[in-house]
């Protein structure tokens, strides 16, 4: 599996090639993880569709016993139908990961599922469920500096200024020089009404990934700040 993933990153007809003879005679469970390194390589093309169904096909080639493997695949299929904009897909995958994870007593797992989920469900315009869904991710995957990114932006675009600033200082703890972190606490201190703390956020970002497109939108955002 890992021979096959490595020769992705610089052959990928190979990489395909290699997946498609080693099911060659496979059945059943074994097609599983030829299938998975087929799914990886769709995804490094960028070809979202194909790996979705690819992901899910080695999701559904394994054992019923298999949960958390069979539960890590079908967030990997999420993810692609999240990049390929189809948030709906998304999160009929992930209901069915986090079952899996959840009945196999793998918690972290879980948690890290729903903050796959909350993503889908903003997505889909269904911002009570996200909040419930990273409710849990806070308490499943605590250590996940995006469980606390995402918490913080979704209670900023819901107006709970507060909760926002808490969840963002508690991301930067986890990860410090994350430009994302950083351009979010930004907007939350701009949107309550601490103008030099929003500038000393982005000014930091510029100065942890200089020339990054987080870096641009940092400058931009200090640029419509004004003043010094």
């Amino acid at each position: 599996m890992s021979a096959c993933v490595e020769q992705s990153r610089k052959d990928v007809d190979g990489a395909i090639a290699t997946a498609d003879d080693w099911m060659k005679g496979l059945k059943g469970n074994e097609r599983a993880y030829p299938l998975q390194c087929l799914a990886v390589v769709y995804a490094r093309q960028l070809r979202w569709d194909e790996a979705e169904d690819t992901f899910l096909a080695a999701r559904d080639a394994l054992l019923a016993d298999e949960k958390v493997h069979r539960a890590k695949l079908g967030g990997m299929a999420a993810n692609a139908a999240l990049a390929d904009s189809r948030p709906g897909a998304a999160l009929a995958s992930l209901e069915q990961a986090r079952s899996d994870a959840t009945s196999a007593g793998d918690l972290a797992l879980a948690g890290e599922l729903e903050i796959d989920r909350s993503r889908a469900l903003v997505a889909l315009d269904r911002p009570a469920e996200a909040e419930a869904a990273l409710n849990t991710a806070r308490r499943d995957a605590a250590q996940d500096a995006d469980t606390w990114l995402l918490s913080a932006t979704l209670a900023r675009r819901l107006g709970k200024l507060q909760d926002a600033q808490f969840y963002i200082e508690t991301a930067a703890g986890l990860s410090p020089v994350d430009p994302a972190i950083g351009l979010e606490a930004g907007v939350i201190a701009v949107l309550s009404g601490h103008d030099e703390a929003a500038r000393k956020s982005w000014q930091s970002v510029i100065t942890a990934a200089p020339g990054s497109e987080a870096a641009v939108t940092a400058k931009s955002y200090i640029d419509q700040l004004g003043g010094n």
